[in-house]
């Protein structure tokens, strides 16, 4: 398909404002803003997607407009007047690129706590809670919603002030459709009640930004059609409202969601994660669209280019929002352009990004390490121009292959040993998990990446300290992972099987099992979820008092979903000290990290242990005094920039580096970084 006939190139219309393409980003939070402007980080990040072709970037999910909603995500903060100066340095660089900016503004309503910022009192239209943010909001008063309408016009001027294209308001478990479903508005007041009365507050929120910015500024709302929910509103309410307020004239697009967000389970049926249904909204969407005869944009789990030019060919939506998959690559529009479709770095659905900005961090891809850095990583690997190398690299897991990758961008020769059959390494093992098989997309992208790039990688190889001198390296990358430790125990650590074992499938699940997981991550949760798949009885125990804390909230559904689905039973607060055989039984001996002298024994046939691994670190440690750098690496310089190999035996042939859970046990995106950060430097 050329550009001149390809649906997702072709440029739309939006009253004045031509946008040159399909393609957008929808309204997210990455949590990159400073002191709640969105400043040189936030910047970069929004000026690389531009520069990767998209012909619109939706900023901020969302800046909020009064000061009683507090940031629940690091939100910019659209009531201050400082962030005009921000957002035009933002709008400009994107304009450069021909990229049109819009900012999606907001009053969080309940969808936030009262112990944050200024410690004021959370509102909503009724005092119903918000499961997930947790706050018990009082009602709003005839006072708060004069107020906060002025809030919504006066942000809006901001906005136009700092030259944006366009804004969009937040109705999508916010303030705005809040008023709209009956599942939080039980007002007996104008604002409660009829259809009209619940839209009241939307529309005097509307009268007031069109007097503010008048008639020729782009307006639009990204809301909820249907909230899925049965005591919320409903598809024929929800359709009604886009219909109203298409034939209004006071909005110029609409952005349609369908679903509620008021906990985790329900927010993955509105994005979801890995192993779930894609596009699952678009079809609803066209309908949308079909009903109204209006412009219509969506976003839910869009991340390959074949969905989204299908949503624009037959005629579902006017925009499509690849949001996740700008996120793993923000050249996706460049890169169709060039031809290079299939080298696009896919979304595989992992969620890493939402996950952190929910558990107060700031958005990172699981296997893009460069989003959110750009100042000091590069989307674009440049090529060296020092003298070219030799590079070898031990292990083809997340770690290797990305340095792999990196240092042959860079144009040096690299070579690969690995000792398996396949590249993968751990990420291979996470995704027999038949509901996380796509991660292996981020090793067969690489794998795929290096045979463009002419690396050789020899599988089958366990390399000795002088298969890898004899290559003649100037550089050696050790990224030979690590194995699976147990916990410390009192005794018994001859009679458990590691959490590996049980996923790869070396060992059966038995009738009983206790999994006792102190890591917290996905290994122990997929060998409990995978155990109890098949059969068998499982009790998870764990010293943490959160459930699962290096786990985010949205991976945690889908294993609650299968725990409950299997009767796997948690256990917190509860440490395993030691296991024994008696008879054709294990006895798990069980303690307390809180109360002295407890303790509890279970009879089970199998006791499974996930703590994480230690690294495969022999070859390092006998590489290591035949290194130029005895293997030291400055962290002062890494961070800072500059040369970060000190040379302390300068006879010696080569520089020793190692990465990823060779150096400790971590995860994915610490692997990947580990890759590009110290490849752009060799």
């Amino acid at each position: 398909m050329t550009a001149s006939n390809d649906p997702l190139l072709q440029p739309f219309r939006l009253k004045h404002l031509t946008l040159k393409n399909r393609v957008m980003s929808t309204s997210h939070e990455p949590a990159y803003s400073e002191d709640g402007m969105p400043k040189a980080r936030y910047r970069l990040y929004h000026a690389e997607k531009a520069r990767g072709g998209m012909a619109l970037t939706m900023t901020a999910g969302s800046a909020i407009v009064s000061r009683d909603s507090p940031a629940a995500f690091g939100n910019l903060q659209a009531y201050r007047d400082e962030i005009v100066r921000w957002m035009r340095e933002l709008v400009d660089a994107c304009h450069e690129h021909d990229c049109k900016v819009m900012i999606q503004l907001t009053h969080l309503g309940r969808r936030t706590g009262w112990n944050k910022a200024d410690w004021l009192p959370v509102l909503a239209p009724s005092p119903v809670r918000e499961p997930a943010h947790r706050a018990f909001p009082k009602t709003a008063e005839d006072w708060d919603i004069d107020r906060i309408v002025a809030d919504y016009a006066s942000a809006a001027q901001r906005m136009q002030q700092a030259g944006l294209d366009g804004i969009e308001f937040e109705a999508y478990g916010h303030l705005l459709d809040q008023f709209w479903s009956p599942a939080t508005n039980a007002r007996d007041d104008e604002y409660g009640g009829s259809l009209d009365n619940r839209l009241r507050f939307s529309n005097r929120v509307l009268d007031a930004v069109r007097k503010a910015v008048g008639p020729d500024f782009i307006v639009g709302i990204r809301m909820v059609a249907d909230e899925d929910l049965a005591s919320g509103l409903g598809r024929d309410e929800g359709v009604e409202i886009a219909r109203r307020l298409a034939a209004g004239g006071k909005v110029d697009f609409l952005n349609i969601i369908r679903g509620s967000i008021e906990t985790d389970a329900a927010l993955t049926k509105v994005i979801p994660i890995t192993g779930m249904r894609s596009a699952p909204h678009l079809d609803f969407a066209g309908e949308v669209r079909a009903a109204t005869k209006f412009p219509v944009f969506h976003a839910a789990r869009i991340q390959d280019v074949a969905t989204a030019r299908h949503a624009i060919a037959e005629g579902k939506l006017d925009m499509v929002g690849m949001t996740r998959a700008h996120i793993a690559e923000p050249h996706i529009v460049r890169k169709v352009m060039a031809g290079e479709e299939h080298r696009i770095r896919p979304c595989v659905g992992a969620t890493y990004c939402l996950d952190r900005i929910y558990e107060g961090g700031e958005a990172l891809c699981i296997h893009n390490a460069a989003t959110g850095r750009e100042a000091t990583i590069p989307h674009v690997i440049a090529r060296t121009d020092g003298p070219l190398k030799h590079v070898v690299v031990v292990g083809a897991g997340p770690a290797g292959l990305e340095a792999a990758r990196v240092t042959a961008e860079r144009g040096h020769r690299v070579t690969v040993l690995e000792a398996a059959s396949q590249a993968g390494g751990q990420v291979r093992l996470a995704a027999q998990n038949p509901r996380r098989k796509e991660l292996i997309g981020i090793i067969d992208w690489r794998v795929a990446e290096l045979e463009r790039l002419g690396v050789e990688v020899r599988y089958d190889t366990w390399a000795e300290a002088g298969d890898v001198t004899g290559l003649g390296p100037d550089m050696v990358i050790v990224a030979t992972g690590g194995l699976p430790q147990n916990p410390p125990l009192e005794a018994g650590s001859d009679l458990v099987t590691s959490s590996w074992d049980i996923v790869s499938g070396a060992v059966k699940p038995d009738e009983s099992v206790l999994l006792y997981d102190d890591n917290g991550s996905h290994a122990g949760m997929t060998a409990a979820e995978m155990a109890g798949r098949a059969g068998a009885a499982v009790e998870l125990v764990t010293p943490e008092r959160f459930f699962a804390p290096e786990m985010g909230g949205m991976n945690h559904v889908p294993y609650m979903k299968a725990f409950h689905e299997t009767g796997v039973r948690i256990t917190i607060n509860t440490r395993l000290k030691a296991v024994r055989r008696e008879g054709n039984k294990l006895v798990a001996v069980l303690g307390s990290d809180f109360a002295e002298g407890f303790a509890e024994e279970r009879r089970v046939d199998q006791v499974v242990v996930e703590h994480g691994t230690l690294p495969l670190d022999e070859l390092y440690f006998r590489l290591k005094p035949l290194s130029r750098n005895r293997g030291e690496v400055d962290y002062e310089r890494l961070v800072a920039g500059g040369e970060v190999f000190p040379e302390r035996e300068a006879d010696a042939a080569f520089m020793l580096l190692r990465i990823g859970d060779a150096v400790a046990s971590r995860n994915i995106h610490a692997a990947v970084y580990d890759g590009i950060r110290f490849g752009i430097r060799i």
